[in-house]
């Protein structure tokens, strides 16, 4: 492990920093600073801090294995969630998806963001007594970054197990910096351990002009990921031989683990800081599409944070950046960021709650999108879905083959603009086209209360069973989504509403970067990431319509996809820097 030291470390920080309509992320101009002055000044040592929240949502971007000038897919396009597109350049995404990822061509971006950021932390909190500002202002910044330390900690444990850890050490590039990895329990407990000093030092959840920093409340949210994470059959219970059963997991598998990450989540609940936007009003699951698009329809602005429905976000200001990502090519895609498979298609459910293979259920074949949970419209481009082209705003996106009302196919058909029939439509707000000058909030969400919920349920029904409380937790989260009816059945036993909880984070939180690491800690990855992912050709010939699945790749898993191979460039420093089993 090496962390390239900068001299004049402030003035990269600055350069680095990003314009945003968020105050507290409001870009400075300056030049010639080194750190007395900027920890001399109460504007260089708040926009230090500021820098250190630009990367916090690197792990779970959208366009996270984008190349060169292209931009490209995150984590929905390295698992069972959507087709990644081919670049020139190898991306970790198509390693994945192909069982080809290596310690030397992988993505380094995992190892060297975090540790880049925690030693910015480290350099933050050793000058943060001795700046000029209050003592309150001391006390929250150093809640921030002590926030802040932990979750890229996290980021690392999630990608590699347990890693070294550096304490408040600052090294510069003479010294020798330890690489000795910590036990996977080590780093859970500091992590914890940080959430709830930090915890301690912050309000619950900032507003105002402090909205879109870390609350206390996300210290709380993120200790919970972090404890559900390890209770998880993937680690609690570590079989990989030595040495990695106490690199990657607990030796011993404990079930009171369920009940320390349900206690966790339940800690999030109890604030009562947190709901989500509830509004089934304007059409079924209009709350649940306006959370990610604070702006859209009418809706006051900042919509989840006056609901609460957001925990953390990313902040990116205004622009149209995540429609374009996303776009078809007639809607001027600078993407793609993946094209979704059939799969995940058949994973949402009718509108009434049941699933599509159930009999009773409606689903109709012949018209396969119509009445489906109301999640799938604001998730997915289909045929002839309505999108805003230009100044139109309901314009049938065509990826049908042959012709449709006098229209042959165009540049949005399946085999042409997408490679499985389908465009992601999450995140997208949906009275622009990203094309027409019009931009609008690019907030994404980090870590939403249905997160939380669906969590506490998962942990709960681990430990305990489908009592009253899981329903609740559930029926709340389908409730916002739009089912009706929303209600579960009655007298699921515990391995039934697991396999509830399971379908529900896969299609609530679909394409927020969950998906990836979920099918790792349960262990189904060798199922879910080793299937021949499957398309649909819409084929119109006049007023006729038939709907086909077809092949699109066959996706390839090896045991050693349960973690991400630790960079060679970092092994070959430092000799022992132990690498991950089967790389």
């Amino acid at each position: 492990m090496r962390i390239f030291v900068k001299t004049l470390l402030i003035i990269l920080v600055l350069q680095s920093m990003v314009s945003c309509s968020k105050d507290f992320l409001d870009q400075t101009v300056t030049t010639d600073l080194d750190e007395a002055t900027v920890f001399a000044d109460s504007t260089y040592t708040t926009a230090f801090l500021s820098d250190i929240y630009t990367q916090i949502g690197f792990a779970s971007a959208p366009d996270r294995f984008s190349a060169g000038f292209v931009r490209a897919g995150g984590l929905q396009t390295a698992g069972d969630e959507a087709e990644p597109l081919v670049l020139p350049s190898v991306t970790a995404d198509l390693q994945f998806v192909t069982g080809t990822v290596n310690s030397v061509t992988i993505d380094n971006r995992a190892w060297a963001v975090p540790y880049a950021y925690i030693r910015k932390v480290n350099v933050f909190l050793k000058h943060l007594p001795t700046t000029p500002l209050s003592n309150a202002r001391k006390q929250s910044f150093g809640g921030e970054a002590r926030f802040l330390r932990a979750w890229y900690y996290a980021a690392l444990l999630q990608h590699y197990g347990g890693v070294p850890l550096v304490g408040d050490a600052i090294y510069n590039a003479t010294e020798r910096i330890p690489a000795e990895r910590a036990t996977y329990e080590e780093v859970v407990n500091y992590i914890v351990s940080e959430c709830d000093a930090a915890a301690a030092m912050l309000t619950m959840k900032p507003s105002g002009r402090q909205y879109g920093r870390a609350g206390a409340g996300a210290c709380k949210a993120l200790k919970a990921r972090v404890l559900l994470y390890a209770a998880s059959p993937l680690f609690n219970g570590s079989d990989f031989g030595e040495p990695y059963n106490s690199l990657l997991g607990y030796p011993t598998e404990n079930q009171d683990r369920w009940r320390i990450a349900m206690e966790a989540a339940q800690d999030v609940i109890n604030t009562g800081a947190y709901q989500m936007y509830l509004d089934n009003t304007r059409e079924p699951g209009y709350g649940w599409y306006a959370q990610f698009n604070a702006n859209a329809g009418g809706v006051a602005s900042n919509v989840a944070a006056a609901t609460g429905g957001t925990i953390l976000e990313f902040q990116a200001g205004g622009g149209a950046q995540l429609e374009q990502l996303f776009n078809p090519p007639s809607r001027g895609s600078v993407g793609p960021g993946g094209f979704p498979y059939q799969q995940t298609i058949d994973a949402f459910q009718m509108a009434n709650g049941k699933d599509i293979t159930d009999p009773t259920s409606g689903y109709n074949p012949a018209n396969p999108y119509q009445n489906r949970d109301p999640r799938f419209k604001n998730s997915i481009i289909h045929d002839q879905a309505l999108l805003p082209a230009g100044n139109a705003l309901s314009t049938p996106v065509d990826i049908y083959l042959g012709s449709y009302e006098g229209q042959p196919a165009g540049q949005d058909a399946v085999h042409s603009g997408t490679t499985t029939g389908y465009y992601i439509n999450k995140f997208r707000n949906r009275d622009i086209s990203g094309t027409d000058g019009i931009t609008t909030s690019q907030e994404r969400p980090l870590i939403r209360y249905s997160e939380i919920l669906l969590s506490f349920a998962e942990a709960r029904n681990e430990f305990m069973g489908p009592d009253t409380d899981v329903y609740n937790a559930i029926e709340s989260v389908r409730q916002v989504a739009g089912l009706n009816p929303y209600k579960l059945p009655t007298g699921l036993s515990k391995e039934a509403m697991r396999e509830v909880i399971r379908h529900e984070r896969q299609v609530e939180l679909m394409f927020e970067s969950h998906r990836f690491w979920d099918v790792r800690r349960w262990m189904i990855a060798p199922t879910t990431e080793s299937q021949l992912m499957k398309g649909k050709e819409v084929n119109r010939n006049g007023s006729s319509v038939n709907f086909t699945d077809f092949n699109v790749r066959q996706h390839i898993w090896r045991d050693a996809q349960y973690f991400w191979p630790i960079p060679y460039s970092e092994i070959s420093k430092s000799p022992e820097l132990i690498q991950n089993p089967s790389y």
